[in-house]
């Protein structure tokens, strides 16, 4: 069985740094977000993002999300921050506003893809836990941390895995999700709303006139 820590009782400090050990071990996690328990692992350690797969059952070339400390990051990892990008993320992270970009070439991680699809979708989460361990890491990987296409568990009850292919759980009671993240496309000529979340279209329009929606 994998250490369970719940963040309701255990010191915070102790708990940032049991997480931090563990994905510097390579190891993958479970920990609570904003829309429901999420694996999370260093995305640059290509066994903990492949186990991460695994525990999921993605299909092949599936490519999760990679969360980052904030938008000081983005010039290492992606080609173009356009000026419409910069409005955004000032206003939205840290926050549930996912954009999706194309990647600096040569970057030295696979995030399942092998690289062929040279993409990345990026988000700033909106929890203290998650950015004090952000801090800390690079770019983490993180997926849902329930099978491909179901959803999200809100309750560790339910989580579908032999909790010794994990390092560490980090335990904070039922989660009541708001919804889903808002989904942007930036890797084209224009910027596209590919899904409307917690976000709406209308405030995002408010920032960008001319978003595609």
């Amino acid at each position: 069985m994998a250490q369970r820590i719940d963040l309701t009782d255990q010191g915070f400090d102790i708990a940032v740094e049991t997480a931090l050990r563990n994905i510097n071990a390579g190891e993958v996690i479970v920990a609570p977000s904003e829309f429901g328990y999420i694996y999370l692992c260093d995305a640059f350690k290509k066994d903990a993002v492949k186990a991460v797969h695994i525990l999921r059952g993605d299909a092949e070339g599936v490519v999760p999300q990679v969360f980052i400390r904030d938008a000081s990051v983005l010039t290492g990892l992606v080609t173009v921050i356009s000026s419409e990008i910069k409005l955004l993320i000032e206003k939205f992270w840290p926050g549930p506003l996912s954009i999706t970009f194309n990647v600096q070439p040569g970057l030295s991680w696979n995030l399942g893809d092998n690289g062929r699809l040279g993409k990345v979708n990026l988000r700033v989460p909106n929890h203290k836990f998650l950015l004090q361990i952000l801090k800390s890491t690079g770019p983490l990987v993180v997926a849902a941390a329930a099978l491909s296409g179901k959803a999200a568990t809100l309750d560790l009850a339910a989580l579908p895995i032999n909790e010794s292919d994990i390092g560490v759980i980090f335990t904070d009671g039922v989660i009541t999700s708001p919804g889903k993240s808002t989904i942007i496309d930036a890797t084209g000529s224009s910027l596209q709303i590919k899904r409307s979340g917690v976000i709406n279209n209308n405030q995002l329009s408010e920032v960008i006139p001319d978003i595609v929606t």
